[in-house]
């Protein structure tokens, strides 16, 4: 069973759902008047086929089946995260008591263990949901055995690190359908090819927050979707756009109000006013972008982005001279014409709304 698989099969379920209360709808309205014996087929196949695929997809057929899913997915995610942490703390808790020899033993048999847990519930957890909490503690694990490897052997602390991390987030990832740990992984080589690219401009790779245009290279993940086929991960495309796209309007934000912090030589002013003017047609092609390739994440992300420099430089203009209540009268005015705006920009779209 692939994921596809299993995505198709949901989608396929919600369409039958839908069906169903068109189907009902039509008849309430004398639309349309099925005979005793159609419905019955028709009904007989669809729970059938549902049955088929709830028992051999394990998906959500109902309501009901999909809002227990999500509950699922949020307590693997805290649950993950928690026991991450409490393997941390553990670790430090009780690491003084340990020589040498017993350290490297217990990180070692920490990261393999997990490693090969993660993989064995892979093959036999068709839910995904035990899989992916054990591919959160194998990646904790390993770092942490990197981490302390190096502070039990004196090793100096060194960017180079991030590439084995993400190396290891990117090999979890895919098998599990765990997109937090494809975020992870893309955060691990942004801040490595960053960290890359300020060591060559003569810059420590510690102060790579200090120059923020060093991650806007990075925006060239928006186009991994298009290189590579991400259709049988279903999210992970969204993942690689988002990323690529706050790689890039991430540090026009910070250089629209910290003008010191580019390697542009003028004055900081100047600097900011660039900032802020690209930061605006940057949003707005991010948005003109998304609809235009159907991308939703994409244009969500320009939205908010547009709306934060947008309040921003309100905020700027306005926040001293106005009365509090006047500001915010002003700005729930602004959000209302936006909406308008907005309104009309999905109606003209082709196959909108009257």
């Amino acid at each position: 069973m692939s994921e596809l698989q299993r995505e198709q099969a949901q989608q396929r379920a919600a369409r039958i759902t839908a069906f169903r209360e068109e189907l009902a709808e039509l008849r309430r309205e004398q639309v349309l008047q099925l005979s005793e014996a159609q419905a019955q087929a028709v009904a007989s196949h669809h729970q059938g086929l549902l049955a088929h695929y709830r028992e051999a997809l394990d998906i959500d057929a109902d309501a009901r089946a999909r809002q227990l899913s999500l509950g699922m997915r949020l307590a693997s995610l805290f649950g993950s995260l928690a026991l991450a942490a409490g393997l941390f703390f553990l670790f430090y808790q009780f690491w003084g008591l340990f020589d040498a020899f017993a350290q490297v033993a217990i990180l070692l048999g920490s990261a393999l263990g997990s490693l090969l847990l993660c993989f064995w519930l892979q093959a036999r957890d068709s839910s995904g949901y035990y899989a992916r909490l054990a591919a959160v503690l194998a990646f904790v694990c390993f770092v942490l055995n990197l981490s302390m490897l190096g502070q039990i052997f004196n090793i100096t602390l060194s960017d180079k690190a991030l590439l084995p991390w993400a190396a290891l987030a990117l090999l979890l990832a895919y098998p599990c359908q765990q997109r937090l740990l494809l975020v992870v992984a893309l955060l691990c080589i942004g801040l490595f090819v960053a960290a890359r690219i300020g060591d060559w401009a003569g810059w420590h790779w510690w102060t790579l927050g200090e120059r923020p245009e060093l991650f806007m290279p990075l925006v060239v993940l928006l186009l991994v979707p298009q290189w590579l086929e991400q259709r049988r991960y279903p999210g992970f495309a969204a993942c690689y756009r988002v990323m690529g796209l706050l790689y890039l309007l991430g540090p026009v934000l910070v250089l629209s109000y910290w003008g010191r912090g580019s390697y542009l030589d003028w004055p900081s002013n100047w600097i900011e006013a660039f900032y802020q003017v690209l930061g605006f047609v940057l949003a707005g092609s991010t948005m003109w972008l998304g609809i235009r390739r159907g991308w939703g994440e994409v244009v969500n992300t320009g939205l908010v982005f547009a709306l934060i420099m947008l309040f921003a430089k309100l905020f700027d203009w306005w926040w001293l001279l106005l009365p509090h209540y006047l500001f915010f009268l002003l700005l729930g005015l602004i959000a209302l014409l936006l909406l308008v705006v907005l309104q009309r920009w999905r109606r003209s779209a082709p196959g909108g709304a009257p």
